[in-house]
């Protein structure tokens, strides 16, 4: 049986190094939403933000977001590196996947980078054509996949 660790490793090889993805926030109980550009190093998700606009003084106020991409969820804590170009591994990898936005943004002196580190994920995955949802409780190192079954009937 794989590991809890090999199971979560396949999992972010799915996701890959990059994607668009919505970026959720939330402060004094109203949430909002966009589309973002991530890059994935490390097990971990980063993007870059501008400190003028809304999500990052959101970020600041309450760190704790969600990532969604197709059929995946994603919940972290997300914590402010520095500028962008600080990190050359991010600049690296955000470069090759994003060009176009690293080279409108990722140089301009009010952008900062954002680490996520996923707490819990969920996906729903396909067998045979049977529907099962697959968790992964990271903090707790735990893994349930944990068919889906209708309840209308």
């Amino acid at each position: 049986m794989d590991s809890f660790k090999e199971k979560l490793n396949g999992l972010l090889a799915d996701i890959g190094k990059s994607r668009k993805m919505v970026l959720s926030t939330s402060v004094n109980d109203r949430v909002s939403s966009r589309m973002m550009s991530i890059v994935q190093i490390d097990g971990e998700f980063y993007f870059q933000t501008d400190i003028n606009l809304r999500k990052y003084s959101q970020l600041r106020a309450n760190p704790f977001i969600a990532l969604c991409a197709d059929n995946i969820q994603i919940e972290g804590e997300c914590r402010e590196i520095s500028h962008p170009t600080e990190n050359a591994e991010f600049c690296k990898v955000f470069g090759e996947c994003f060009k176009g936005s690293y080279d409108a943004y990722t140089g301009l002196k009010n952008e900062r980078l954002f680490a996520v580190c996923p707490k819990y994920i969920e996906r729903w995955i396909y067998k045979e054509g049977v529907p099962y949802i697959e968790r992964f409780d990271i903090p707790a190192e735990e893994y349930s996949l944990t068919a889906y079954f209708d309840t209308t009937e």
